[in-house]
């Protein structure tokens, strides 16, 4: 695994890092399997994957719960661990109910280091702003944990331009988080061009399209009775049978170039920046071999404006 500086002045860390969420929470949640997920987090330590990233939602708290369990004793001081707060059980919709109380975020720190079996956080990420609560009231917040010794860096996650401005007026902010892949590319756009400029680390979730970019998903019914995906636009019938369009170009260029598509899909996320760390998620150690590898995946000049001309996807990220 290559690493590459967290930011202009963060710490150097792999470049693909490992989302954990689908461990406990929203994917196929009927297979938990808590052992073969610790087991998994420390191969990613293992592959130079050092990026970790969970959040206090998920499960609710079981995720973190499982990562505590996986990086406890040695295994922590060879993560760059990072959780969220935000977010609370309970949730209605996509975006879930949000919590930017001072007040709450004061409370979870403790829980969540507690659960993480940890004294520290290397980044504690603010999950959703709380349009009831002014963003500088919880950076506040969350600044207090970096003073208290408790969390070195703060980020932000699914936020405007405008909010990282008012949140860097309060404190430094060391990472964004947003979804960006080749059938979500939103962040283009404005977030990214400016945590670019201003060295502050960009973080992609679902950079495999929630899994459908590694070509494994043809059909709705290959996925889990219980597994969120099942409600998303996307993988609707039309849609999926219209991304499945998407995804042979992806397999084309991959066969061209001998890597798999889900490595061909990393290397183009790498790609857009120089502070940028995809977080793809995985329970399956041969798929976390897979993604790993694609940080030494390199595509030319004519393959990236050949991934850049894909088309949009069909159906929008959520209902």
């Amino acid at each position: 695994m290559r690493n590459a500086p967290f930011g202009s002045n963060g710490p150097e860390v792999g470049v693909i890092g490992l989302g954990c969420m689908g461990m406990t929470f929203a994917y196929d949640v009927g297979n938990r399997d808590d052992e073969k997920s610790v087991g998994v987090i420390r191969q990613a330590l293992d592959l130079g994957v050092t990026l970790i990233d969970t959040a206090d939602m998920y499960g609710p708290y079981t995720n973190e719960e499982v990562v505590g369990a996986a990086l406890d004793g040695p295994y922590r001081e060879r993560a760059f661990l990072a959780t969220k707060v935000g977010m609370v059980p309970g949730a209605v919709g996509s975006d879930g109910a949000r919590d930017g109380s001072p007040e709450h975020v004061r409370r979870s720190i403790d829980d969540s280091l507690r659960r993480l079996r940890t004294d520290h956080l290397d980044l504690y990420q603010l999950h959703r702003v709380d349009p009831a609560v002014p963003i500088e009231e919880t950076w506040g917040a969350l600044a207090e944990t970096v003073r208290a010794g408790k969390v070195r860096l703060i980020g932000l996650s699914e936020v405007s331009v405008e909010e990282i401005e008012r949140a860097r007026a309060v404190h430094p902010v060391a990472s964004v988080q947003s979804e960006l892949s080749l059938w979500t590319r939103d962040a283009l756009a404005e977030v990214l061009p400016y945590t670019e400029e201003h060295g502050i680390a960009f973080l992609p979730y679902s950079p495999l399209g929630r899994g459908f970019l590694t070509g494994n998903i043809t059909s709705l019914d290959e996925l889990p009775e219980d597994d969120f995906r099942r409600r998303l636009p996307r993988f609707q019938r039309d849609a999926l049978q219209a991304n499945l369009e998407l995804v042979g170009k992806v397999r084309a260029i991959a066969e061209r170039i001998g890597a798999t598509p889900a490595q061909v899909a990393l290397a183009w996320v790498l790609a857009q920046g120089r502070y940028v760390f995809p977080i793809p998620g995985t329970k399956t150690p041969r798929y976390l071999v897979d993604n790993a590898g694609a940080a030494a995946v390199e595509l030319s000049a004519a393959d990236l404006a050949e991934l850049d001309a894909l088309p949009a996807a069909e159906g929008g990220r959520y209902h």
